[in-house]
């Protein structure tokens, strides 16, 4: 594991009080069913890098069967006693499964990735998930890589991830929409949110 993520580790650890009762409450359902609205009742998601849990039970409340990870302790056992289930101490790089999620949901999560590790990780993702299957992911707006407020974040906009994707064969970019910022006083901070498709009749890469 590189510092960028020890530091980013140690930061959500130390601070998941903090940052479990910012994000716990924020309205995020426009979204969310965004997700769900591309996906058949009784679905199978991850949630890779779950947080606060917010999401994982949202997405337990429609009827769907949810895996959530994170890699930060404690906010796997604040998450865990949110959503009523099990939350798995997981780092992104160890995602190891193959065709077996419908779909993942990896909200303000994997831009926590230097470039490198990202590009690895998504290739891990498509792996996971079953033909057809779609990511839902988010990045912070602009062109920025490198530690901010204790955390390592990527930045995306829409060109500079199409260009990383370009390097990801069996991924393609669905939607992609801008929205602010939903935290309060935070509402300038602008957010690229991406919904991928799996292509069907490629291979996996691992």
């Amino acid at each position: 594991m590189t510092n960028n993520n020890t530091n980013t580790l140690n930061y959500y650890n130390t601070h998941a009080s903090e940052f479990y009762t910012s994000t716990i409450n924020i309205e995020f359902t426009t979204i969310q069913n965004r997700f769900l609205s591309k996906l058949k009742k009784g679905s199978h998601i991850l949630d890779f890098g779950c947080g606060s849990g917010r999401d994982t039970k949202y997405f337990l409340e429609q009827g769907c069967r949810v895996d959530a990870v994170d890699g930060s302790a404690e906010l796997c056992r604040l998450a865990g006693e949110h959503a009523g289930i099990k939350v798995k101490k997981m780092f992104f790089q160890d995602l190891a499964e193959v065709d077996r999620y419908d779909g993942i949901w990896a909200c303000s999560s994997i831009l926590h990735l230097p470039t490198d590790e990202l590009e690895k990780v998504m290739q891990k993702m498509a792996a996971a998930l079953k033909a057809n299957g779609i990511i839902y992911t988010s990045f912070k707006y602009g062109t920025f890589a490198g530690e901010r407020n204790g955390r390592f974040f990527t930045d995306m906009t829409e060109e500079t991830f199409a260009g990383f994707l370009g390097k990801i064969e069996n991924l393609e970019v669905e939607e992609q929409w801008i929205t602010s910022d939903a935290r309060p006083g935070r509402g300038e901070e602008k957010w690229l949110n991406l919904i991928l498709r799996k292509r069907q009749g490629l291979r996996n890469c691992k």
